[in-house]
């Protein structure tokens, strides 16, 4: 046994009995009431999930292990030579809790290269798609394709006690985590490089050789790694969170469960919004002939575009009250290494001028920039122009998140989720009455 999975081991078994104290002893404590508002309206803000691998904070973003996204660089082993950490680092600190050290960070490494080989069928089938397919539908299916690998379904016909189902999903997850970069450098270079794939650097990282595979030069490594970590998790909410959490509350295995995720993050309201926001920035960008406008300029076509009815993408968010900090790590990344890209010129003065005017504005609850307005920006700059892909780069990352979490799921041995629905008459009955009578 590994020793990640030998302190995971004793991780769970230390968290259960929190758990069965919880339930046996207070679990009828109300910890929330639910409106008719969030019933409709897409249960927003009820807490009903449990998840430690992450929390976002409404004023200081997303903390990752209670550690914040800069303590979060800080804290992990880096790449030698390289300003980011090892993703598979920040594997073992979102599965622990605990910052790994060099020697444990290097042990994952390794464990990652013996599994990252790619069942040859997932390219055969990668091939017979058309080859107009959605590159997420194609990561989808591919990952779909290997659920035939999953150690948790054989174990699981085979029989086996529920205190151990965690075990091989945690076997499944590390094998289809190292496996996704050879996955989706295959399907870029398939599907736009005219089919000329780039095979694996042994040598190499995860976030390196992902780059590596590609075919894009340094700092791309350091992209990647950045970009991994911060799309990594943001709660159990979001769509592909808790589309992967409920599929795998059924025990359906990890590959079954993050395939769902995935058609969730490819939707136009989750994963899908960073290419929207380079798109505009790149239309705005035309009207102005390639140049940023000034602060000026800029405060006007905001103005513009609000008065036309339009919103400005990239700003705004379901919880956050401030600037996200992930967009935050990313504009720091632009400020040292692409300072002169008229297309950050542009993000960057909109940052300065948008919060401002959609504050006067007075429709936005959050009128600061979320993850997705910088993060095409950077994609474009290091030549990867392709739209559509950038929401692949996104469900590499996710996926540290989510398995994380199922991981957790199992070992706690949480139960199949199934909320109880209500119907329209119920709700316009209870309205009338000022509430649900819970004695009746």
């Amino acid at each position: 046994m590994s020793s990640l999975k030998a302190k995971l081991s004793e991780k769970i078994k230390a968290h259960k009995p929190r758990i069965q104290k919880l339930m046996k002893e207070q679990g009828n404590t109300v910890i929330d009431q639910v409106t008719i508002e969030q019933c409709i309206g897409g249960a927003r803000d009820i807490r009903c999930l449990v998840t430690d691998i992450s929390y976002l904070d409404p004023q200081e973003g997303i903390r990752f292990r209670g550690k914040t996204i800069p303590e979060t660089f800080a804290a992990l082993p880096k790449v030698p030579g390289c300003e980011y950490p090892y993703v598979e680092g920040f594997w073992s600190f979102l599965l622990t809790g605990e910052i790994p050290t060099m020697e444990e960070t290097m042990e994952i490494v390794k464990d990652w290269k013996t599994r990252a080989k790619v069942p040859s069928y997932v390219f055969d089938v990668l091939r017979a798609m058309p080859k107009d397919s959605h590159p997420m539908a194609m990561l989808s299916t591919a990952v779909l394709a290997m659920q035939k690998e999953s150690v948790f379904a054989k174990k699981y016909a085979e029989g086996m006690k529920k205190d151990e189902y965690w075990e091989p999903m945690f076997e499944d997850a590390s094998n289809m985590i190292s496996r996704l970069p050879e996955i989706a450098a295959f399907i870029y270079r398939f599907k736009y490089k005219n089919g000329q794939t780039i095979s694996p650097d042994t040598n190499l990282d995860f976030g390196g050789n992902f780059a590596h595979m590609m075919g894009i030069k340094k700092p791309y490594d350091d992209v990647a790694r950045m970009y991994f970590i911060l799309h990594s998790d943001h709660e159990s909410g979001n769509v592909s969170a808790h589309t992967t959490h409920l599929v795998a509350s059924a025990l359906s295995d990890a590959y079954l469960s993050f395939s769902a995720g995935l058609n969730g993050l490819a939707g136009p309201l989750h994963g899908l919004a960073n290419q929207e926001v380079l798109r505009w920035a790149q239309k705005a960008l035309e009207k102005t002939g390639g140049k940023a406008p000034d602060k000026e300029g800029m405060k006007k076509f905001c103005w513009d575009t609000l008065n036309a009815g339009q919103v400005i993408p990239g700003y705004g968010h379901a919880v956050l009250r401030k600037t996200d900090p992930r967009f935050a790590s990313q504009n720091e990344f632009c400020r040292k290494y692409l300072p002169n890209d008229e297309l950050f010129k542009f993000v960057n003065t909109l940052y300065e001028v948008a919060p401002g005017v959609l504050t006067e504005h007075g429709k936005t609850k959050n009128p600061w920039p979320n993850v997705d307005a910088a993060s095409g920006v950077i994609q474009w700059h290091y030549g990867l122009t392709e739209y559509d892909f950038y929401t692949v780069l996104f469900g590499i990352g996710r996926c540290l998140g989510v398995m994380a979490n199922i991981v957790w799921d199992r070992g706690l041995g949480y139960a199949l989720e199934r909320p109880k629905s209500v119907t329209t008459e119920m709700l316009e009955k209870w309205a009338v009455e000022g509430g649900r009578q819970l004695n009746k």
